[in-house]
Protein backbone atom coordinates (compact mmCIF):
# COMPACT_ATOMS: atom_id res chain seq x y z
CA UNK A 1 0.00 0.00 0.00
CA UNK A 2 2.42 2.88 -1.08
CA UNK A 3 1.41 6.51 -1.60
CA UNK A 4 0.83 5.27 -5.08
CA UNK A 5 -2.04 4.00 -4.00
CA UNK A 6 -5.23 5.68 -2.81
CA UNK A 7 -6.52 4.20 0.47
CA UNK A 8 -10.07 4.45 2.43
CA UNK A 9 -11.03 3.48 5.99
CA UNK A 10 -14.14 1.79 6.16
CA UNK A 11 -15.86 1.12 9.31
CA UNK A 12 -18.68 -1.31 10.17
CA UNK A 13 -21.82 -1.28 11.78
CA UNK A 14 -24.52 -3.14 14.23
CA UNK A 15 -24.33 -7.07 13.65
CA UNK A 16 -20.43 -6.78 13.89
CA UNK A 17 -19.93 -7.21 17.41
CA UNK A 18 -18.83 -10.63 19.39
CA UNK A 19 -17.81 -10.93 22.76
CA UNK A 20 -14.47 -10.63 23.84
CA UNK A 21 -14.12 -7.98 21.18
CA UNK A 22 -11.20 -5.69 21.68
CA UNK A 23 -10.07 -7.50 24.84
CA UNK A 24 -6.51 -8.49 23.60
CA UNK A 25 -5.93 -4.70 22.28
CA UNK A 26 -6.91 -3.24 25.43
CA UNK A 27 -4.18 -5.37 26.99
CA UNK A 28 -1.71 -4.74 23.97
CA UNK A 29 -1.85 -1.61 23.01
CA UNK A 30 -1.91 1.49 26.13
CA UNK A 31 -3.93 3.78 23.46
CA UNK A 32 -6.78 1.09 22.79
CA UNK A 33 -7.00 0.88 26.46
CA UNK A 34 -6.94 4.78 26.79
CA UNK A 35 -9.86 4.54 24.70
CA UNK A 36 -11.92 2.32 26.06
CA UNK A 37 -11.76 3.45 29.56
CA UNK A 38 -12.75 7.22 27.75
CA UNK A 39 -15.99 5.43 26.40
CA UNK A 40 -16.41 3.73 29.99
CA UNK A 41 -15.92 7.55 31.60
CA UNK A 42 -18.56 9.10 29.13
CA UNK A 43 -21.25 6.37 29.38
CA UNK A 44 -21.07 6.23 33.40
CA UNK A 45 -20.95 2.38 32.97
CA UNK A 46 -18.32 -0.64 31.87
CA UNK A 47 -18.43 -0.98 28.23
CA UNK A 48 -15.19 -2.93 27.99
CA UNK A 49 -16.09 -5.31 30.55
CA UNK A 50 -19.42 -6.12 28.82
CA UNK A 51 -16.97 -6.15 25.52
CA UNK A 52 -14.27 -8.84 26.79
CA UNK A 53 -17.17 -10.52 28.78
CA UNK A 54 -20.33 -10.40 27.19
CA UNK A 55 -23.12 -11.62 28.10
CA UNK A 56 -24.08 -11.80 24.21
CA UNK A 57 -27.59 -10.96 25.15
CA UNK A 58 -26.42 -8.01 26.73
CA UNK A 59 -23.85 -6.97 23.89
CA UNK A 60 -26.61 -7.18 21.32
CA UNK A 61 -29.01 -4.32 23.15
CA UNK A 62 -28.74 -1.30 20.16
CA UNK A 63 -27.78 0.84 23.16
CA UNK A 64 -24.75 -1.09 24.26
CA UNK A 65 -23.68 -2.50 20.73
CA UNK A 66 -23.59 0.85 18.87
CA UNK A 67 -20.91 2.56 21.60
CA UNK A 68 -18.94 -0.64 21.53
CA UNK A 69 -18.38 -1.13 17.75
CA UNK A 70 -17.31 2.89 18.02
CA UNK A 71 -15.68 2.21 20.65
CA UNK A 72 -13.47 -0.86 19.22
CA UNK A 73 -13.22 0.88 16.06
CA UNK A 74 -11.62 3.95 17.53
CA UNK A 75 -9.16 2.16 19.34
CA UNK A 76 -8.04 0.19 16.46
CA UNK A 77 -7.78 3.29 14.38
CA UNK A 78 -5.79 5.27 17.38
CA UNK A 79 -3.55 1.89 16.63
CA UNK A 80 -3.13 2.55 13.35
CA UNK A 81 -2.15 5.85 13.61
CA UNK A 82 0.33 5.04 16.16
CA UNK A 83 2.06 1.60 14.11
CA UNK A 84 2.24 3.62 10.56
CA UNK A 85 3.45 7.18 11.97
CA UNK A 86 5.21 9.32 9.15
CA UNK A 87 5.02 5.85 7.16
CA UNK A 88 3.29 5.07 3.57
CA UNK A 89 -0.65 4.37 4.09
CA UNK A 90 -2.31 7.56 2.95
CA UNK A 91 -5.92 8.08 4.30
CA UNK A 92 -7.78 9.77 1.18
CA UNK A 93 -11.49 8.87 2.53
CA UNK A 94 -13.29 7.25 4.81
CA UNK A 95 -16.98 5.48 5.06
CA UNK A 96 -19.11 3.52 7.31
CA UNK A 97 -22.13 1.12 6.98
CA UNK A 98 -24.95 2.74 9.01
CA UNK A 99 -23.82 3.18 12.54
CA UNK A 100 -19.91 2.67 11.07
CA UNK A 101 -20.59 6.47 9.74
CA UNK A 102 -20.05 7.90 13.24
CA UNK A 103 -16.59 5.64 13.72
CA UNK A 104 -15.46 7.21 9.87
CA UNK A 105 -16.77 10.78 11.53
CA UNK A 106 -14.57 10.49 14.55
CA UNK A 107 -11.69 9.15 12.12
CA UNK A 108 -11.64 11.94 9.16
CA UNK A 109 -12.20 14.81 12.34
CA UNK A 110 -15.81 16.27 12.24
CA UNK A 111 -16.92 14.41 15.50
CA UNK A 112 -14.65 14.30 18.97
CA UNK A 113 -14.78 10.20 20.32
CA UNK A 114 -16.44 11.55 23.52
CA UNK A 115 -19.43 13.02 21.42
CA UNK A 116 -19.65 10.50 19.21
CA UNK A 117 -19.19 7.81 21.53
CA UNK A 118 -21.95 9.46 23.72
CA UNK A 119 -24.24 10.21 20.55
CA UNK A 120 -24.35 6.32 19.48
CA UNK A 121 -25.60 5.54 22.80
CA UNK A 122 -28.58 7.56 22.51
CA UNK A 123 -28.81 6.78 19.05
CA UNK A 124 -29.20 2.98 20.41
CA UNK A 125 -31.45 3.66 23.36
CA UNK A 126 -33.70 5.97 21.19
CA UNK A 127 -33.62 2.76 18.08
CA UNK A 128 -34.51 0.26 21.13
CA UNK A 129 -37.50 2.86 22.05
CA UNK A 130 -38.72 2.92 18.76
CA UNK A 131 -38.62 -0.80 18.30
CA UNK A 132 -40.74 -1.23 21.25
CA UNK A 133 -43.04 1.01 19.24
CA UNK A 134 -43.34 -0.32 16.33
CA UNK A 135 -42.16 -3.92 16.60
CA UNK A 136 -40.40 -5.55 13.59
CA UNK A 137 -37.20 -6.76 11.64
CA UNK A 138 -34.94 -6.93 8.65
CA UNK A 139 -34.50 -9.75 6.29
CA UNK A 140 -31.84 -10.16 3.23
CA UNK A 141 -33.09 -11.39 -0.29
CA UNK A 142 -30.99 -12.49 -2.23
CA UNK A 143 -31.34 -13.30 -6.19
CA UNK A 144 -33.84 -10.86 -6.99
CA UNK A 145 -33.69 -7.47 -9.08
CA UNK A 146 -34.22 -3.72 -7.46
CA UNK A 147 -37.39 -3.13 -9.46
CA UNK A 148 -38.83 -6.75 -8.48
CA UNK A 149 -37.91 -5.49 -4.63
CA UNK A 150 -39.32 -2.53 -5.03
CA UNK A 151 -42.78 -3.86 -6.12
CA UNK A 152 -42.50 -6.84 -2.76
CA UNK A 153 -42.27 -3.79 -1.03
CA UNK A 154 -45.13 -1.83 -1.92
CA UNK A 155 -47.52 -4.74 -1.91
CA UNK A 156 -46.30 -5.74 1.50
CA UNK A 157 -46.01 -2.39 2.86
CA UNK A 158 -42.44 -2.48 3.75
CA UNK A 159 -39.17 -0.77 2.65
CA UNK A 160 -35.74 -1.09 1.58
CA UNK A 161 -33.48 -0.63 4.22
CA UNK A 162 -29.84 -1.52 2.90
CA UNK A 163 -28.20 -1.99 -0.70
CA UNK A 164 -25.12 -3.04 0.49
CA UNK A 165 -24.03 -5.40 -2.44
CA UNK A 166 -24.80 -6.86 -5.77
CA UNK A 167 -27.55 -9.33 -5.58
CA UNK A 168 -28.61 -8.75 -1.80
CA UNK A 169 -31.53 -6.03 -0.97
CA UNK A 170 -32.58 -5.73 3.00
CA UNK A 171 -35.77 -5.20 3.79
CA UNK A 172 -37.52 -3.64 7.04
CA UNK A 173 -40.90 -3.68 8.36
CA UNK A 174 -42.92 -5.07 10.98
CA UNK A 175 -43.23 -8.61 11.71
CA UNK A 176 -46.49 -9.37 9.59
CA UNK A 177 -45.81 -7.35 6.63
CA UNK A 178 -42.17 -9.15 6.32
CA UNK A 179 -43.85 -12.17 6.98
CA UNK A 180 -45.87 -11.59 3.26
CA UNK A 181 -42.90 -9.71 1.85
CA UNK A 182 -40.84 -13.04 2.30
CA UNK A 183 -43.64 -15.39 0.72
CA UNK A 184 -43.87 -12.64 -2.34
CA UNK A 185 -40.33 -13.05 -2.60
CA UNK A 186 -40.09 -16.44 -2.61
CA UNK A 187 -42.90 -16.80 -5.31
CA UNK A 188 -41.00 -13.74 -7.56
CA UNK A 189 -37.99 -16.33 -7.55
CA UNK A 190 -35.63 -15.16 -4.43
CA UNK A 191 -33.31 -17.79 -3.72
CA UNK A 192 -33.51 -17.43 -0.27
CA UNK A 193 -34.49 -14.65 2.34
CA UNK A 194 -32.68 -14.43 5.52
CA UNK A 195 -34.01 -13.09 8.39
CA UNK A 196 -31.64 -10.50 10.12
CA UNK A 197 -30.69 -11.09 13.73
CA UNK A 198 -31.89 -7.32 14.48
CA UNK A 199 -34.17 -5.98 17.22
CA UNK A 200 -36.15 -3.61 15.15
CA UNK A 201 -37.38 -2.24 12.00
CA UNK A 202 -33.87 -0.60 11.21
CA UNK A 203 -33.56 2.07 8.34
CA UNK A 204 -37.58 2.23 7.40
CA UNK A 205 -40.04 5.17 8.57
CA UNK A 206 -40.64 2.88 11.73
CA UNK A 207 -37.98 4.44 13.04
CA UNK A 208 -39.09 8.00 12.31
CA UNK A 209 -39.32 8.48 16.28
CA UNK A 210 -35.25 7.66 16.89
CA UNK A 211 -34.58 10.39 14.28
CA UNK A 212 -36.95 12.95 15.46
CA UNK A 213 -35.12 12.03 19.03
CA UNK A 214 -31.61 12.03 17.11
CA UNK A 215 -31.95 15.37 15.64
CA UNK A 216 -32.06 16.95 18.94
CA UNK A 217 -28.95 15.63 20.80
CA UNK A 218 -27.35 16.07 16.86
CA UNK A 219 -27.53 19.81 17.57
CA UNK A 220 -25.79 19.79 21.15
CA UNK A 221 -22.48 18.38 19.27
CA UNK A 222 -20.08 20.17 17.52
CA UNK A 223 -19.63 19.11 13.61
CA UNK A 224 -16.63 19.92 11.66
CA UNK A 225 -15.92 19.70 8.34
CA UNK A 226 -14.10 16.44 7.49
CA UNK A 227 -10.41 16.43 6.73
CA UNK A 228 -10.36 13.77 4.36
CA UNK A 229 -13.07 12.86 1.91
CA UNK A 230 -16.20 11.53 3.38
CA UNK A 231 -19.26 9.69 1.60
CA UNK A 232 -22.63 9.38 3.57
CA UNK A 233 -24.92 6.18 3.21
CA UNK A 234 -27.95 7.96 2.36
CA UNK A 235 -26.88 10.19 -0.64
CA UNK A 236 -23.69 7.84 -1.89
CA UNK A 237 -22.14 11.82 -2.77
CA UNK A 238 -19.52 13.43 -0.57
CA UNK A 239 -20.43 15.65 2.07
CA UNK A 240 -18.20 18.27 3.97
CA UNK A 241 -20.90 20.52 5.28
CA UNK A 242 -21.40 20.41 8.71
CA UNK A 243 -24.52 21.32 8.78
CA UNK A 244 -25.56 18.85 5.84
CA UNK A 245 -23.33 16.39 7.74
CA UNK A 246 -25.96 16.39 10.97
CA UNK A 247 -29.20 16.52 8.50
CA UNK A 248 -28.00 13.42 7.00
CA UNK A 249 -27.08 11.51 10.62
CA UNK A 250 -30.43 12.03 11.24
CA UNK A 251 -31.71 11.30 7.89
CA UNK A 252 -30.35 7.61 8.23
CA UNK A 253 -31.65 6.13 11.08
CA UNK A 254 -35.19 5.63 8.64
CA UNK A 255 -33.76 5.81 5.42
CA UNK A 256 -32.56 3.42 3.13
CA UNK A 257 -28.60 3.22 2.75
CA UNK A 258 -26.71 3.02 -0.15
CA UNK A 259 -23.26 1.31 0.24
CA UNK A 260 -22.83 -0.67 -2.74
CA UNK A 261 -23.17 2.72 -4.14
CA UNK A 262 -20.93 4.78 -1.98
CA UNK A 263 -18.02 1.76 -2.59
CA UNK A 264 -18.76 2.37 -6.67
CA UNK A 265 -17.85 6.81 -6.01
CA UNK A 266 -14.93 5.58 -4.35
CA UNK A 267 -13.56 3.59 -7.25
CA UNK A 268 -14.36 5.90 -9.66
CA UNK A 269 -12.03 8.53 -7.54
CA UNK A 270 -9.42 5.86 -8.16
CA UNK A 271 -9.64 4.59 -4.39
CA UNK A 272 -8.91 0.70 -4.45
CA UNK A 273 -7.31 -0.29 -1.07
CA UNK A 274 -9.72 -0.43 2.14
CA UNK A 275 -8.65 -0.85 5.52
CA UNK A 276 -12.10 -2.50 7.38
CA UNK A 277 -11.19 -0.87 11.04
CA UNK A 278 -13.19 -2.77 13.95
CA UNK A 279 -15.12 -5.89 14.87
CA UNK A 280 -15.48 -8.48 12.39
CA UNK A 281 -15.26 -8.95 8.39
CA UNK A 282 -18.88 -8.09 7.38
CA UNK A 283 -17.39 -5.18 5.42
CA UNK A 284 -14.69 -7.19 3.47
CA UNK A 285 -17.33 -9.83 2.48
CA UNK A 286 -19.62 -6.76 0.95
CA UNK A 287 -16.90 -5.37 -1.06
CA UNK A 288 -15.22 -8.48 -2.66
CA UNK A 289 -18.73 -8.64 -3.88
CA UNK A 290 -18.76 -5.39 -5.28
CA UNK A 291 -15.81 -5.73 -7.01
CA UNK A 292 -13.16 -8.44 -6.55
CA UNK A 293 -10.53 -6.55 -7.39
CA UNK A 294 -10.40 -4.37 -4.45
CA UNK A 295 -8.51 -4.58 -2.06
CA UNK A 296 -9.16 -4.75 2.00
CA UNK A 297 -7.37 -5.04 4.90
CA UNK A 298 -8.96 -6.24 8.35
CA UNK A 299 -7.78 -4.70 11.02
CA UNK A 300 -10.03 -6.14 14.37
CA UNK A 301 -7.29 -7.61 16.58
CA UNK A 302 -3.42 -7.41 17.35
CA UNK A 303 -1.98 -10.12 15.46
CA UNK A 304 -3.59 -7.99 12.53
CA UNK A 305 -1.45 -5.17 12.86
CA UNK A 306 2.02 -7.65 11.54
CA UNK A 307 0.01 -7.14 7.95
CA UNK A 308 -0.63 -3.80 7.86
CA UNK A 309 2.59 -2.96 9.54
CA UNK A 310 4.01 -5.23 6.51
CA UNK A 311 2.36 -3.41 4.20
CA UNK A 312 2.73 -0.30 4.51
CA UNK A 313 7.13 -0.48 5.36
CA UNK A 314 6.10 0.34 8.96
CA UNK A 315 7.89 -2.86 10.44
Amino acid sequence: MGNSKKTAYIFPGQGAQYVGMGKDLYDNFPQAKAVFEQANQVLGFDLARICFEGPINDLTKSAVCQPAILTHSIAVYQILKTVCAGKSIALDACAGLSLGEYSALVACGSLKFSDAVSLVHKRGQFMDQASLENPGTLACILGIDLEQAKKICEQANVEIANLNCPGQIVISGSFSAMKQAEELAKAAGAKRVIALGVSGPFHSSLMQSAADKLKIELKNVLISKPNVLFIPNVTAAYENDPEQIGQLLTKQVSSTTFWEKSIEVLQKDGINNFIEIGPGKVLRGLLQRINKELNVLNLDKSSDFDVIAGACGCK
